[in-house]
């Protein structure tokens, strides 16, 4: 997600400089690790992991299969590695070389040799493509596999993504080791997580789907032999492998399993309960509003509140935000806490109630005409108070006037709504004044309302425009649908609508 800023040499220097401090660090002594870092290689930049081992570098391993879907436009930045079974000379900065004593490292498409076992790598994108490497690896004995991935959330790809780790070690037999990206880095996509290890076609551990942790560690103990003993079964599988190509292989004098190993109980599969799409819903961009909050330097959430399914979704979800806030904190997240008191610049506090601490963040407003029913008001005003928003009612009947002011004594006319007899053009500016003028009382509303409870800082104004509008065009600009964020912005209405049954339910 650095983007353009993969075309900056100060983004391949820090890179390195990043890598050099976890090499240094010791809680990386005896563990084999591997990285993502983007790496220029005879002046064309890559994508790649890089392994070491005791703070020698074994392998660079770039990308082989670059991922214009969706998000993402990689090829814009970086280049695939086209040359199979095959390495080359990377010469290492002296930052590097001077704490490793290397010149030197193997770059491009190979595997790690232990003592005890083979292990290879795939990125992101080469798990999904239609000529995965992960058959190739496991036809030439490389036992696991390991994939370093940026997959961001998407409402029911989380069984897409399962599904593919557990086919991967079911054709060809193995291990995989898929470990995703938890968080926000500033851009629209929040990183779910949902890391997980599969064996032989079971996954056997995996890390939860949605959390506020930035690092979840999943583990595994695994038999080796379980593999050993899966593909020699399969016949067919046999065939192809004796007629494979090998690997080039990287010796690295480390054994991933010791004597004492033999005692301990290798994880038995488990069974992988989904979220539902309501569910999904309320977490997914719950957690991309926490991270994005805490990242801003804000105070919390400013939100129009009209009391219809859209503003009332989001509205809904800082309230599931609020849920998980509290619930990572009972459950001794330090940095949860830590980031909680920064922002409500209260060092004292301790948050045990949802409602209480949505209070303290999220500002929601009825913004009211003379064109308003009585019910959305009272829609409004019963979920602000279930969901516990500081809530506020103001008329914006005072700002329409002004402003049709001005266009009378400048054109002497005055628009009317098409029941009192004007045109659709008039209609439809009347409505649009209205809805505009919500936008900019938010933002002074989000700049000041914090100054009215006494505490520093401003609030992120929320949008509560949906994806269907956004895909039809069927919209106001520079009313609800502008806003700093937006958390419902890749959201249908019909799936709105079910997570708000979802929501009473709960």
């Amino acid at each position: 997600s650095c983007e353009d800023h993969f075309r900056e040499p100060d983004t391949f220097l820090h890179s390195w400089e990043v890598l050099l401090e976890i090499m240094m660090s010791p809680i990386c002594e005896n563990i084999l690790v591997d990285v993502g870092m983007p790496i220029m290689h005879r002046n064309v930049a890559y994508n790649c992991r890089v392994a070491f081992f005791n703070r020698k570098i074994l392998l660079i391993r770039p990308k082989m299969s670059m991922c214009d879907d969706g998000n993402y436009r990689e090829s814009r930045w970086f280049t695939a590695w086209t040359k199979n079974f095959k390495t080359e000379d990377h010469y290492l900065p002296r930052m590097i070389s001077q704490h490793t004593g290397q010149d030197t490292v193997p770059f491009g498409d190979a595997v790690i040799a232990t003592k005890d076992t083979c292990i290879g790598y795939e990125i992101c994108e080469e798990l999904w493509n239609v000529k995965s490497k992960h058959i190739d690896m496991s036809l030439s004995g490389v036992e696991i596999i390991s994939n370093g991935s940026g997959s961001y959330m998407e409402l029911r790809k989380a069984y897409i993504t399962t599904e593919l780790v557990r086919s991967a070690s079911f054709k060809a037999g193995g291990a995989y080791l898929f470990s995703n990206l938890r968080g926000c880095d500033g851009q629209r996509v929040y990183f779910n997580g949902c890391s997980s290890i599969a064996l032989n076609g079971e996954i056997v551990a995996r890390s939860k789907q949605f959390a506020l942790q930035d690092v979840e560690v999943t583990l595994a103990t695994i038999d080796l032999e379980d593999i050993r003993s899966y593909r020699v079964t399969r016949r067919s599988r046999c065939t192809e492998a004796a007629e494979a190509p090998n690997y080039p292989r990287i010796n690295c004098d480390f054994e991933m399993s010791t004597h004492s190993d033999i005692f301990k109980t290798a994880n038995t599969p488990l069974q992988w309960i989904y979220h539902t799409p309501e569910e999904e819903i309320a977490m997914g961009p719950a957690c991309w509003l926490w991270d994005y909050l805490r990242r801003s330097g804000q105070g919390g959430f400013f939100l129009p509140l009209s009391g219809g399914v859209d503003s009332s979704s989001s509205a809904t979800i800082v309230h599931s935000m609020c849920r998980m806030i509290v619930s990572a904190v009972q459950a001794g997240d330090s940095q949860v806490l830590y980031d909680i008191r920064k922002i409500l610049a209260d060092q004292e506090y301790t948050p045990d109630n949802p409602a209480a601490l949505c209070n303290r963040l999220l500002v929601t407003c009825f913004m009211g005409s003379v064109n308003s029913s009585k019910e959305t008001r009272r829609r409004a005003s019963i979920l602000a108070n279930q969901l516990g928003s500081y809530h506020i009612e103001i008329s914006i009947d005072t700002a329409v006037n002004a402003l049709l002011g001005i266009f009378n004594a400048v054109t002497g006319l005055t628009p009317r709504f098409r029941t009192q007899g004007g045109c659709a053009r008039q209609n439809l500016a009347l409505q649009n004044i209205q809805s505009r003028i919500r936008m900019v009382l938010a933002y002074i509303f989000a700049q000041l309302m914090l100054w009215v409870r006494n505490r520093p800082g401003g609030l992120l104004v929320l949008g509560s425009a949906n994806v269907d509008e956004s895909l039809r065009g069927y919209l106001t600009k520079y009313d609800c649908s502008s806003a700093d964020i937006n958390p419902i912005g890749g959201i249908s209405k019909t799936d709105l609508r079910r997570f708000l049954i979802y929501a009473k339910d709960k």
